[in-house]
């Protein structure tokens, strides 16, 4: 689908509260953009996720469907639209305008230009990536303390994400994020952290790694554990190179452990990770596997920034389920 010859119509899905309001910004140069190209295009902005799916999904049956879906919005929306989207062959643009981007930055989709964002929707390659697949479970009342609203997608069984999945204390703050409205952008997360570093943070963490590179059986490591990130992407968060050697195309998951330490430790380790620098600590482990399941008690799941649900949960690399365009 190179050129813009191959792109007649598009999908583009909006919400309002991406960026606060900068992706509904960079939504609309996007499709002013297209619209002067000759390009058809179609708005969809749902009011929850489960409206969201609903709405793409019915848009993506029948002889109507779009050549391309774009997303104008961020890391959140593009897993809203992906219950939808994967599997059906549909390529994903993306026009970023939400406080992470992290999978525009993994792809070299530039940031702040939508026109840009625009021009690759018409002209871009079409790159087969991985996604990776979250089958959670929902938490007990639906809610937590921190926050967890449950599965909120309105589709049954796995929950698909692009980037990176957390669980235990970085999950936490996502969803103790998500819930502040002040401060704006990625400060948010540094007053969560601050809070839920107060709280308990090694809990007894079992994972049963299968697909291993090299080896036959399935691996099982039991630890104590801060927290587990579950990577298709090697960043989360706008930026945190939580997963350095994920690879996007390689049908695997990047595994990272952050076993017990100290919460002087968590406190030096927090920064380096948000600056977007590689750590290495004796408390750090990291797998590469096809799939993992992951146990522990209390430890809420989210996956793109998104809450899906609470461990027990198994992941799993889905190889090519994505077709996006890319520079």
């Amino acid at each position: 689908m190179n050129g813009s010859t191959g792109v007649g119509s598009v999908l583009m899905v909006t919400n309002p509260l991406s960026g606060h309001g900068r992706g509904q910004a960079a939504g609309a140069v996007a499709a002013a953009r297209l619209r002067a190209r000759g390009v058809t295009v179609t708005e969809v902005c749902g009011t929850s996720a489960a409206e969201s799916v609903r709405l793409v999904r019915d848009r993506l049956t029948g002889d109507a469907a779009p050549d391309v879906v774009v997303c104008a919005g961020g890391d959140g929306l593009v897993c809203i639209t992906l219950q939808a989207l994967a599997g059906t062959g549909v390529p994903l643009g993306l026009v970023p305008g939400g406080t992470g981007n992290d999978l525009a930055r993994e792809l070299g989709v530039p940031q702040d230009d939508p026109i840009s964002a625009a021009d690759i929707v018409l002209g871009g390659t079409v790159r087969a990536i991985d996604l990776g697949a979250a089958d959670a479970a929902a938490p007990e009342g639906g809610s937590s303390e921190s926050g967890t609203a449950g599965i909120g997608f309105g589709i049954p069984g796995p929950i698909r994400f692009a980037t990176v999945a957390g669980t235990g204390f970085d999950a936490r703050v996502t969803l103790r994020a998500n819930l502040m409205r002040f401060p704006r952008g990625r400060l948010r997360y540094t007053f969560a952290a601050v809070r839920e570093l107060a709280g308990r943070l090694a809990v007894p963490y079992r994972l049963e790694l299968s697909g291993v590179p090299g080896q036959s059986v399935n691996s099982v490591v039991e630890t104590e554990a801060v927290m587990v990130a579950v990577g298709n992407t090697r960043t989360y968060g706008g930026g945190m190179l939580i997963c350095p050697d994920a690879m996007v195309d390689d049908g695997l998951l990047e595994v990272t452990v952050v076993g017990a330490m100290s919460r002087r430790d968590m406190v030096r380790l927090l920064p380096a990770l948000s600056a977007g620098k590689r750590v290495d600590h004796p408390a750090l482990s990291r797998y590469r596997a096809a799939a993992v399941e992951l146990r522990a008690p209390g430890a809420p799941v989210t996956a793109d920034g998104e809450p899906v649900g609470m461990l027990p949960t198994t992941f799993r690399a889905l190889p090519g389920a994505l077709p996006v365009l890319v520079p």
